[in-house]
């Protein structure tokens, strides 16, 4: 009778080491996946703002969703994909970036969105020469598209 007690706690000994193993094994890639998906996220922030500071026009077409949607602190309403686009190249033809600084606060990915809050400093030379450097905060939200994140929307601006 000893010995099959001895037995059956070997054998649960080893179902447990086996399952322990298999569960660390599966929360691996998870986790890889995840790590690579919030860099992905934000390198995604950081290149939208570095083009936006190069004047490129072209970033919105490139970046943002079709269905896009969003609401900076400076409008009445939230702005279509469109609307974004002709207020960006109307801001690039008033002011030219200098520089910019992002400090990400959080970034939470589920599945194929991801959630990035942040706060930001800039600075940009007006018409006039004068430099002008402004604080802020953004709650940005991004999908996977394929092998790409695009902006589906964002909320925020300048603090006043």
């Amino acid at each position: 009778e000893r010995l099959k007690g001895n037995r059956a706690m070997q054998q649960i000994h080893r179902l447990t080491i086996i399952l322990i193993l298999l569960l660390s094994a599966s929360a691996t890639p998870a986790q890889e996946s995840t790590a690579n998906d919030h860099a992905a996220a934000w390198a995604t922030v950081e290149n939208m703002w570095e083009a936006e500071e190069r004047g490129d026009d072209d970033w919105a077409d490139e970046m943002l969703s079709a269905d896009f949607m969003g609401w900076p602190n400076a409008s009445p309403a939230p702005r279509s994909k469109s609307s974004t686009r002709m207020w960006a190249r109307f801001n690039a033809d008033q002011t030219k970036g200098l520089t910019h600084e992002l400090y990400p606060l959080s970034i939470v990915v589920h599945g194929d969105t991801a959630v990035l809050h942040y706060l930001y400093t800039m600075a940009v030379q007006t018409k006039d020469k004068k430099t002008v450097v402004s604080n802020g905060r953004f709650t940005d939200i991004l999908v996977r598209d394929g092998a790409d994140w695009k902006f589906l929307s964002w909320h925020g601006g300048d603090d006043e």
